[in-house]
């Protein structure tokens, strides 16, 4: 069911797509296909809303946050339900990881709302005192993938909300339900149509983005589909921050150790089935430590096991048939053409989209596995002389998301700190993530930030005000 105003509502024209549990293959439900009259019904709702949130003192946003942070912890098994079944991720990992992150998100706006930033008032002209207002920018229409549902909707409404927006959210076609239970919980501390849900594909997304009404517009997918968001919103002259695809390196250096190393990359570029825009996807290697790193990472690639979510495994399946397709073909390909692989590299012969851990070496810099988003539990490991071949190759990609460099010496890693070309770099580590720092990325990976008070500005607006005195 959509959520608009507060309530549920099926889409006006009937339409429904199903649902896919990716752990069998098999469709277990549906959800509706909004139209054009279903989005205007939420912006609708979302506009009566604003008077209201957008109205409201910091301290009363913040409240309201705070009592749906808790909301969000007290409704655990269901959420952790939602997750799984239209996932298949490992309960166990959406609830000791995600679920945890995602109420801190919601907790760490409550708490920065209160806190702004600002320039101090001041007689900048004579006989005149002038100050800054930053205020909430409108209606929100925020869009979010299906690899991390419900918490990529929680880094697009909770700053969102914070600042004094009201939100559309759509969520992937394929992934609703936890996004739809958001909104339900949601509706019980936030003014009716201050969160509302709007399900359906992408059709649903054009038309939200194309609506009159939202004057930002959030984004997190694909490069390609950043570029068509870009592009509608345009039309409009609405505000757009995009959070793109990544295609990560992971610079490892001649002084680390192998086994530590190679365990520590392999458990991030896995996690979510290294559905992840920041995952490590591309190792590059050094000559002293690239034979024992190869040679660690295939022993340990199987101890990282795929499998369903009731069974024993570090992650579970692909999300889709059109997915787990795509990680295939890459590896297909990369097989036809001579690299060698040693771990991994075939599907598990079983219902639903596994594919297990993947290691792919002797690949070049051109190659469509190295220098494509590959967005599935594969690895490729390139070998360089030196530091300076290692960053030269790390930044020879036009995604600018996240990196990493591996190395004991503190000094080379301040140094590849500073040379590598990405929003987020972790030093001897991957994928450590907190509400207080910013995601972001250039290029290809898009512009603006997810968490951390940056993200408040993309949805806050700046009015300067000027009294005579």
């Amino acid at each position: 069911m959509n959520i608009i105003g507060g309530a549920q509502r099926t889409s006006l024209d009937g339409n429904r797509s199903s649902l896919v549990d990716p752990s069998t293959g098999g469709t277990y439900g549906s959800a509706p296909i909004s139209g054009a009259a279903d989005i205007a019904a939420a912006t609708r709702a979302a506009t009566r809303a604003s008077a209201v949130w957008g109205g409201a003192t910091p301290s009363a946003r913040s409240r309201a946050l705070l009592r749906l942070a808790d909301l969000l912890e007290a409704n655990a098994d269901r959420l952790v339900e939602a997750e799984v079944r239209t996932t298949g991720r490992r309960p166990a990992a959406f609830r000791g990881a995600e679920l945890p992150h995602i109420v801190d998100v919601f907790r760490f706006f409550a708490g920065a709302v209160r806190n702004p930033e600002g320039i101090a008032a001041g007689e900048f002209v004579a006989g005149h005192e002038s100050w800054i207002r930053r205020e909430p920018a409108g209606v929100v229409a925020a869009i979010v993938p299906w690899n991390f549902p419900l918490m990529m909707a929680a880094w697009k409404v909770a700053p969102a909300l914070a600042a004094g927006c009201t939100v559309v959210l759509k969520p992937a076609e394929s992934t609703p339900t936890s996004a739809v239970l958001l909104a339900e919980l949601a509706a019980e501390v936030l003014p009716e149509g201050a969160l509302n849900v709007v399900c359906g594909g992408r059709d649903t997304g054009r038309l939200l983005v194309e609506d009159p009404v939202p004057a930002v517009v959030g984004f997190t997918g694909s490069t390609a589909a950043g570029r068509f968001v870009a592009a509608a919103a345009s039309q409009g002259l609405k505000r757009v921050h995009l959070e793109l695809g990544g295609n990560c390196p992971a610079v490892v250096l001649d002084d680390v150790d192998v086994t530590t190393t190679a365990e520590g990359i392999l458990g991030a570029a896995t996690f979510n089935a290294g559905q992840a825009c920041a995952s490590p996807t591309r190792i590059i290697a050094t000559t002293a430590a690239y034979d024992g790193l190869v040679e660690q990472l295939a022993a340990s690639a199987p101890s990282f096991r795929v499998g369903s979510p009731a069974e024993e495994a570090e992650f579970g399946p692909l999300n889709n048939v059109d997915q787990f397709t795509r990680v295939r073909s890459f590896v297909d390909e990369a097989r036809s053409s001579g690299v060698r692989i040693v771990a991994g590299g075939a599907p598990v012969d079983r219902a639903g989209y596994y594919f297990p851990t993947t290691v792919v070496t002797n690949v070049d810099q051109s190659h469509p596995i190295v220098c494509e988003e590959v967005f599935g539990p594969v690895v490729t490991v390139q070998r360089v002389p030196d530091v300076a071949e290692a960053i030269r190759l790390a930044n020879d990609t036009a995604y600018g998301l996240a990196s990493s460099v591996w190395t004991r010496d503190h000094r080379l890693a301040l140094q590849a700190s500073r040379e590598l070309n990405f929003g987020e770099v972790w030093i001897n580590c991957h994928l450590a993530q907190s509400p207080e720092l910013p995601h972001t990325g250039f290029g290809d990976s898009g512009f603006g930030s997810d968490m951390s008070r940056f993200s408040l500005e993309n949805y806050t607006r700046v009015k300067a005000v000027t009294s005579k005195v």
